[in-house]
């Protein structure tokens, strides 16, 4: 009996999981079986691999071959476990010597033609690798990816020919090197809106502190325009962000010729979007728009024409950052700190309070239309912004404003004052003023006491929660920040609370 074992993986969100394969070459009648609870793509590897092994000149040998990953109750999916799998038949074919591959984890899909074809999830894995003080073999295409771990170590060959003479000392591969992406388009800039200049000031505060916000007005007055140019005025990501979001790219299998981005995420699904769509979910437990969102912007357009579930399934991970996905085998927990931008109009026809273009059924259309969206969803929302129809005098006339590179500037500032502020208090996790919570948000935001009866005032008149209040009390500091004030006054608390407007009156 030949018996031979290579390391590889298996995924649980973001979690990945030691999966030891072991191989056993035995008497009897030819079969080729593999066991451990592998799924339909991990049972089809017999036939890739068998034809990859042809297309080199080998065969399988005429004997009983049983694979086994253990753990075997651990459900073991997708087609990165080929590279494993073909490995450790030519260890115990003697191909290649079961001590060169002892320190390697081994994950990546074989063409027909013994091509190592690209998989998602190997920055991840090379993460995994580095805290093992392993190495790693995966396909060419990911190299880079996996070279962003700073792992010494990465063997990434085009093709398992490549991957052998390597072994053998014939060829040396050599080793992958870090790439940045670049932009695919250049950013829209804000000094393209024509008006607006509210929207504009409260996207430039929602960019410094990191709050929600959502803007409400009649059909083309500017909503998607504005939230478009939003990514413009925000700092690209650090590089503790870039990596952390990188992995839930990588997972998802969207990060392109395994380069990694530093622009901050800007996703937009069509209203029509499912809920495990916007939330994550389905089979595999696959991240969704939220997560690929992590550090970065969901715009979500016509707000109330998303699924009322899908809406409402938003409201803890806006609370905690964290999203969990439980599924019947497994339960996944994937980040979700998401900047949520939202624009809608104010009713069905978009032209509430208009004499001349509001539809019949106003203002009770109106009513309709805005109970789709829950009071607990728009109490995590910091920014209420109304965006009335720009003028054509001002469409024709109006100057151009300030450029995104200048309002940048301010948005930087005021996000350093927020670094500097965080790290005295010995908290250099959090980034913006939308993660302050509890004695920490009262330490930072120290009223003097007109603010604080104004705050009190306003909260008792208007009936606000105590969410609400303390997200008042995070937007006065990042107004206060913009304006390099040490303080929070009671003119920051006032302007504060004038974005706290809910839904245009019905």
């Amino acid at each position: 009996m030949s018996v031979s074992r290579i390391n590889t993986i298996a995924f649980n969100g973001l979690e990945v999981l030691d999966v030891d394969l072991q191989i056993s070459i035995n008497a009897g009648l030819p079969a080729f079986t593999i066991v451990g609870l592998p799924d339909k793509a991990v049972g089809e590897s017999r036939e890739r691999v068998r034809a990859a092994l042809h297309a080199l000149g080998l065969s399988l040998p005429a004997k009983k071959i049983i694979i086994n990953l253990a753990p075997a109750d651990v459900l073991k999916e997708g087609s990165h476990f080929d590279l494993p799998v073909a490995l450790s038949l030519l260890s115990a074919m003697g191909i290649i010597p079961s001590e060169e591959l002892a320190h390697y984890l081994v994950l990546g899909e074989l063409g027909l033609d013994g091509s190592i074809i690209g998989v998602s999830g190997v920055l991840p894995v090379a993460m995994k690798a580095v805290e093992k003080e392993m190495g790693i073999i995966c396909p060419k295409a990911q190299g880079s990816e996996a070279a962003w771990s700073g792992n010494k170590d990465i063997l990434a060959p085009a093709s398992l020919l490549e991957l052998i003479n390597h072994f053998k000392g014939i060829q040396l591969l050599p080793q992958p090197q870090t790439e940045k992406s670049h932009p695919v388009k250049k950013l829209l800039d804000m000094a393209d809106v024509k008006g607006q200049e509210t929207a504009k000031k409260a996207l430039e505060i929602a960019a410094a502190g990191g709050h929600n916000i959502l803007m409400i007005g009649p059909p083309g007055s500017g909503k998607s325009m504005l939230a478009a140019r939003l990514p413009s005025i925000l700092p690209p990501l650090s590089p503790a962000e870039a990596l952390e979001t990188s992995m839930i790219h990588s997972i998802a299998g969207e990060l392109k010729d395994g380069k990694i981005c530093f622009e901050r995420p800007f996703r937009d699904p069509h209203h029509n979007a499912s809920t495990p769509a916007l939330i994550g979910g389905g089979r595999k437990g696959s991240p969704g728009e939220i997560s690929l969102a992590n550090n970065g912007i969901l715009f979500l357009d016509e707000l109330p024409e998303f699924a009322r579930a899908a809406l409402e399934a938003l409201r803890q991970p806006l609370e905690n950052g964290t999203v969990s996905i439980s599924r019947v085998n497994a339960h996944t927990s994937y980040p979700a700190k998401f900047q949520l931008v939202a624009a809608m109009n104010p009713c069905r026809c978009g032209y509430l309070g208009s004499p001349d273009l509001a539809c019949s059924k106003a203002p009770r259309c109106a009513e309709e239309y805005q109970a789709k969206i829950s009071g607990p969803l728009l109490d995590r929302i910091d920014l209420f912004v109304e965006v009335p129809a720009v003028s054509p005098w001002e469409l024709a006339n109006a100057p151009s404003g300030e450029s995104s590179a200048e309002i940048l500037k301010r948005v930087e500032a005021a996000r350093e004052i927020q670094k500097q502020r965080f790290l005295k208090l010995g908290e250099p996790a959090l980034q913006t003023n939308s993660q302050l919570k509890g004695k920490l948000l009262e330490k930072v935001v120290n009223l003097d006491e007109d603010a604080k009866q104004l705050l009190i005032f306003f909260a008792d008149k208007n009936h606000i929660s105590a969410r609400a209040f303390h997200r008042s009390l995070r937007l006065a500091r990042t107004i206060a920040d913009l304006q390099k004030a040490e303080n929070v006054s009671k003119l920051h608390i006032a302007e504060a609370l004038s974005y706290r407007r809910r839904l245009p009156a019905k």
